[in-house]
């Protein structure tokens, strides 16, 4: 499902950062973990999520460049609890989350999908193991050469919210599937999704009539609550909208074989704009999500399927960077008070695109131990900075007012720092190298992998 995430204008953020994978070479081959859905006997721990992960650590401790982490082990880990907490709903990973060869790969073989917003997307996950069956195309907004293309590569579940589009789809994809989008609020995530995509309920119905007019299948609705959702009320709007819908359409004659509950689960391990750490209910999100599939279970005049679109809850607090100080200043502003600047080696176009509605975690392993933000009880020898990218760009950098982060007063240029809880858009928002500051190559770790990198494709 396109669009779990909103860009800055003209920024061009495109690109795709260079790429080496650390793999065991002479390890037993690993049990994956059981991904048998099972209702959890107790909530899924929290711990799983934050930056104390062993593996990911000794990576960046390794690292004597700049380069982005991702630890498949963690992320496979976050796949089974995921499963555990939401038995019986189907897994489509979204792809622009984190478009990484690896974590493609390692979940296609845990059995996910992916939700793919392009043919070149859904490319990418052919090439990485994801059975065409498993790939549905989820932007509500393509082109008639998007849908020929994609329907040539074999997919045929398609996203909609509008009767120019299931026209195009019927006449480029005929006897497809589509699903209808239904808008929501946004209300309560950080990036709320309330404008550009979905339909209101009383269009679903004319555009899932469309459909089947056209000798398409009606085959199901979707929603999206906002990405780094923060509350489960969301969840509850989403569900009761879904359930109206769908008895309507039952009304109608129309019977639906899924619900696509989409993404927005949020990641653990960020802090807000304050430098406050984040903390979303996500466990009564889960019994919300559970007890709202019961409920359309039994709405539904037909047996229903689920999916679920998750992209930062699986990936994002298994993702750091390995960055480094270019340089601690400190300048007075036109007040009259002095500003410190810590500027990084990477920013908002080179891996911390989103930086302006969170922070993110810093440890600076040469001088202390982790200063999330500016804390009661934090060393005296830290001073209270911006935190800036390198390029020369006013929109990277932190929003000056609201969260300043302390950072040691000793920091030098050169100087590593560990970036954590940003594998979530990370690679997917690089630029192609603004103001000549080159995408950041990643690494994929398990834990005991030692064999030599893999030379960048």
């Amino acid at each position: 499902m396109s669009g779990t995430r909103a860009g800055r204008p003209g920024a061009g953020l495109a690109g795709t950062a260079l790429r080496t994978c650390h793999q065991a070479a002479d390890l037993p081959p690993r049990q994956a973990p059981d991904p048998t859905p099972r209702r959890p006997s107790a909530p899924t721990p929290r711990s799983l999520a934050l930056p104390q992960d062993g593996t990911l650590r000794a990576a960046l401790a390794a690292a004597t460049d700049d380069r982005i982490v991702y630890d498949l082990d963690g992320i496979e880990a976050q796949y089974a609890a995921l499963l555990r907490e939401l038995p019986g709903v189907g897994v489509r990973f979204a792809l622009k989350a984190c478009p990484v060869d690896e974590v493609l790969a390692c979940l296609a073989q845990l059995g996910a999908g992916c939700d793919a917003a392009s043919p070149h997307e859904i490319e990418q996950a052919l090439r990485a193991g994801v059975p065409v069956g498993l790939i549905h195309y989820g932007n509500t907004v393509k082109s008639d050469r998007n849908i020929a293309e994609a329907y040539r590569l074999g997919v045929r579940d398609f996203a909609t919210d509008s009767l120019a589009d299931v026209t195009a789809i019927a006449v480029h994809a005929p006897g497809s599937r589509v699903f209808c989008r239904l808008a929501t609020s946004g209300e309560g995530a950080l990036w709320g999704l309330s404008r550009k995509f979905g339909c209101s309920p009383e269009d679903a119905v004319l555009v899932l009539e469309a459909a089947r007019a056209a000798g398409l299948t009606p085959a199901g609705l979707s929603v999206h609550v906002g990405s780094q959702q923060m509350t489960s009320e969301a969840w509850q709007s989403a569900l009761d909208l879904l359930a109206g819908v769908v008895g309507t359409l039952n009304g109608r004659g129309i019977l639906l074989d899924h619900v696509n509950l989409g993404g927005g689960l949020p990641a653990l391990g960020v802090l807000d704009k304050r430098g406050r750490p984040l903390d979303p209910p996500v466990d009564k999100m889960f019994a919300m999500i559970r007890e709202g599939v019961q409920r359309l279970r039994e709405v539904s005049a037909s047996p229903l399927d689920f999916l679920l679109e998750p992209g930062r809850h699986l990936v994002a607090d298994h993702g750091a960077i390995r960055a480094h100080v270019s340089r601690l200043t400190a300048r007075r502003q036109p007040s009259g008070e002095l500003r410190h600047w810590l500027y990084l080696s990477c920013g908002k176009f080179n891996g911390l695109y989103e930086m302006d509605e969170l922070q993110y975690r810093l440890e600076f392993p040469t001088h202390t131990a982790a200063l999330p933000s500016a804390t009661p009880g934090t060393p005296a020898a830290t001073v209270p900075a911006v935190v800036a990218g390198p390029t020369c760009d006013s929109d990277d950098a932190y929003a000056h007012e609201d969260g300043l982060v302390r950072v040691p007063a000793a920091a030098e240029s050169g100087d590593p720092v560990w970036v954590f809880s940003c594998g979530a858009y990370a690679t997917a928002y690089m630029t192609q190298g603004f103001n000549g500051f080159q995408p950041l190559p990643y690494t994929c770790v398990r834990a005991g992998a030692a064999s030599p990198e893999v030379p960048p494709r």
